[in-house]
């Protein structure tokens, strides 16, 4: 049986892996830290499948959700880093 990308399923947000450089211009924008940002585990399944698509993601690298789910904000975006197991 195939691996399931669970990406595709209708009701999981797109998940990008922010370069470096956006991470760094997204934490000069909100005037926060890294670590201030709320947080997603390596072992998330959602990374394991970014794993595939942009190589090994490291702690501390920031991901963004793009949620399009709601009818009074409509698209809205998150962040998330990531942490440890």
């Amino acid at each position: 049986m195939g691996k399931y990308n669970i990406l595709k399923h209708e009701l999981v947000p797109a998940h990008e892996l922010l370069s470096k450089e956006e991470e760094e211009e997204l934490l000069q924008n909100l005037g926060i830290k890294r670590e201030q940002l709320p947080k997603i585990r390596k072992s998330d399944p959602v990374i394991k499948i970014l794993e595939e698509k942009y190589g090994p993601i490291e702690p501390g690298r920031i991901i963004k959700i793009i949620r399009n789910n709601s009818r009074t904000s409509g698209i809205y975006i998150v962040y998330r880093m990531v942490v440890g197991e």
